[in-house]
């Protein structure tokens, strides 16, 4: 309808820059782009409850106790701004006089029932957001229709990878934000957006502008804060409670550490303590 082919027969090299680009910028709805990154965290969140609420079901009719999901997760920006998710799950049991203990899950679960429990929750659930002015009846927001599952052991074999593959593989996302879109800057203000942002412009300025203007709506301040991020405020890195150390004891370690090195570089006769220091298994 804009004068320009909806099918491209051209073989990219890797890092053109017209990879992820929309075939027609006019056509491609960036409002709902930049919307679906900031409720991908909880598309998330009801993914996860619906694949363990079915497993339990299953755990119910084999006459088997509760079961959970811990979970670790990773962001990443596909180079066309869209966000997506590697998570690591692991099925935990559950202890019902000490429901923070970690337990092995009961026999009678199988690898096949997480893969098949987690694949229906992917494919079916979705959720609809509030309404906004620019789309009374909100947007619909779902996974799209690629999705992989594989299993984790401890000694990779078959189609399963080794947890250490794996914890190299996250680790990488780290140092990773959109600069695989093109785009980067820090958090956008008034007088920074017009240096950003076009809805006339490039992918990424049209996703940036998308943001701003959608974000200027009660109860969507959060786009204008993440206008940056293509509408995304979730952290690179998330986990469960219970899948493994928390980051606040993490923190309270880190901030333990650095005092006890301020205190160790002070010149000596001040008053100062006598000098301390923190076991070498607890250093960051």
């Amino acid at each position: 309808p804009h004068g320009t082919p909806l099918a491209c027969w051209q073989r990219h090299p890797a890092g053109d820059e017209q990879l992820g680009r929309p075939l027609c910028a006019d056509c491609y709805d960036h409002a709902h782009h930049v919307v679906w990154n900031h409720h991908a965290g909880e598309l998330w969140r009801r993914t996860k409850q619906h694949a363990e609420r079915h497993l339990n079901q299953r755990a119910r009719q084999r006459g088997l106790p509760k079961i959970r999901f811990s979970h670790g997760k990773a962001a990443e920006y596909q180079a066309r701004g869209a966000v997506h998710f590697h998570i690591l799950l692991r099925l935990d049991g559950i202890d019902p006089d000490n429901p923070g203990l970690i337990i092995a899950p009961p026999d009678g679960i199988t690898t096949e029932d997480v893969i098949a429990a987690v694949t229906l929750a992917a494919t079916t659930i979705a959720h609809t957001t509030d309404p906004h002015s620019a789309r009374p009846e909100g947007w619909r927001i779902a996974w799209g229709q690629h999705h992989e599952i594989r299993r984790i052991t401890l000694s990779a074999s078959g189609d399963a990878l080794d947890d250490q593959a794996v914890a190299a593989y996250l680790a990488k996302y780290s140092t990773k934000g959109t600069e695989a879109t093109g785009h980067t800057s820090r958090r956008l203000t008034p007088d920074t957006i017009d240096l950003y942002a076009n809805p006339d412009g490039t992918h990424p300025e049209r996703l940036i502008a998308a943001a701003w203007t959608l974000g200027q709506a009660p109860g969507w301040a959060g786009l204008r804060r993440w206008a940056h991020m293509l509408g995304f405020g979730g952290h690179f890195l998330t986990k469960a409670r219970r899948y493994s150390i928390t980051f606040g004891s993490i923190r309270q370690e880190r901030a333990a550490y650095r005092r006890a090195q301020a205190l160790n570089d002070r010149p000596k006769g001040r008053g100062t303590p006598p000098t301390s220091a923190i076991p070498a298994s607890s250093r960051p």
